[in-house]
């Protein structure tokens, strides 16, 4: 197991692809961090089940990703208590749709919080640990809207473009510091996120749900299926191998083929 001895945390993992990293890790020996909201019984299920995956340690941590100073306590508990971290995904994500004159600006401001902002405060608090460390693999969840746009989504496709420019910049001051800093575009996967989009997308585009689903979301993936999150874990998880030291400042696209066009 390659990651034994590494710790790792990843925001918004109770569920959907933030999941399925916590478990790619767990799987390779790393100790694991989860964040986000959720029914108490089955987060601490979970993390159980990481626990034990990984023969290490794994905690929970409810942290509001709208709060700078709940994610630095977050990243200094996980320091004291499982070491690192060696490893962040910035994940956690909300979404809204609407059209720009009928966006609310609370869904704007909290959309770009959580999806954005979150993943500044995560690396602004992790870095000085990393460099410490001499290693370091920063991940952050953008989306194939990190580089195509879709209409109703001005905040979700503002919030991933930006995490893309942010990754860049923080690639470039970390290259030399044993850190690699990347981000993962998705096309539509199947997870509470996507699922809870489609009556938004219906009222927005006047549409029914088996429209949405096969003229919008699997419509814009050539493959006509939806990437799952175990694929994008994966990902994940090569980026953190030796082999993949060299990867950084990417933008890695796993979206069927979406923006190949």
């Amino acid at each position: 197991m390659f990651l034994t001895g590494k710790s790792a945390v990843v925001t918004g993992s109770t569920s959907g692809i933030g999941l399925a990293y916590a478990k790619a890790f767990a799987g390779e020996g790393a100790s694991v961090m989860i964040n986000g909201f959720g029914d108490p019984a089955g987060i601490e299920m979970e993390r159980a089940a990481l626990a034990a995956a990984s023969g290490a340690g794994a905690l929970y941590d409810p942290a509001d990703m709208t709060s700078p100073d709940q994610i630095a306590a977050m990243i200094r508990r996980c320091h004291a208590e499982l070491g690192g971290p060696d490893i962040i995904v910035n994940n956690a994500g909300i979404q809204f749709v609407s059209p720009i004159e009928d966006f609310p600006p609370d869904k704007w401001d909290a959309i770009i919080a959580i999806n954005l902002t979150s993943a500044f405060h995560m690396m602004r608090a992790t870095v000085p640990l990393m460099k410490a460390a001499k290693w370091g693999r920063i991940i952050s969840t953008a989306s194939a809207h990190s580089l195509a746009a879709s209409p109703g989504k001005a905040a979700y496709v503002t919030a991933k473009h930006g995490l893309a420019g942010l990754t860049k910049t923080v690639a470039l001051e970390t290259a030399t510091s044993g850190i690699t800093v990347n981000c993962i575009s998705p096309g539509y996967v199947w997870t509470p996120l996507v699922e809870h989009q489609i009556p938004d997308t219906m009222k927005a585009r006047g549409m029914t749900r088996e429209q949405v689903m096969n003229d919008v979301l699997l419509k814009a993936q050539p493959t006509r299926e939806f990437v799952t999150a175990d694929q994008v874990a994966a990902l994940a998880l090569y980026l953190c191998r030796d082999e993949a030291r060299s990867i950084t400042g990417a933008n890695l696209s796993i979206d069927g083929g979406w923006t190949a066009a």
